[in-house]
């Protein structure tokens, strides 16, 4: 029975390894001349995020899982309000 667990925790490491690369690839692939960009790389950390709250609950960090959960939307948001009504540096 353990071993059946470990399989299941294998594979959704791996399936978080796969979202984490994915959502670099996305914030790669952007050109930097597209008009707000920053918002489509906000969602592609999203993706990352997560995967990152799975891997946290295969680990066995449920409560850590749950905090990262709660406060990486109010992060994203705020990063990203700031960045739309932010002072032009130009």
């Amino acid at each position: 029975m353990d071993d059946v667990f470990t399989i299941i925790k294998s594979i959704l490491l791996l399936l978080s390894t796969v979202l984490v690369l994915l959502a670099a690839f996305g914030i790669l692939r952007y050109k930097d001349n597209l008009e707000r960009v920053l918002y489509a790389r906000i969602h592609i950390l999203g993706v990352a995020d997560m995967a990152c709250i799975l891997a946290l609950l295969v680990l066995g960090e449920p409560l850590l899982a749950g905090v990262y959960f709660v406060l990486v939307p109010f992060a994203s948001h705020a990063m990203a309000n700031g960045f739309y009504y932010g002072e032009d540096t130009k």
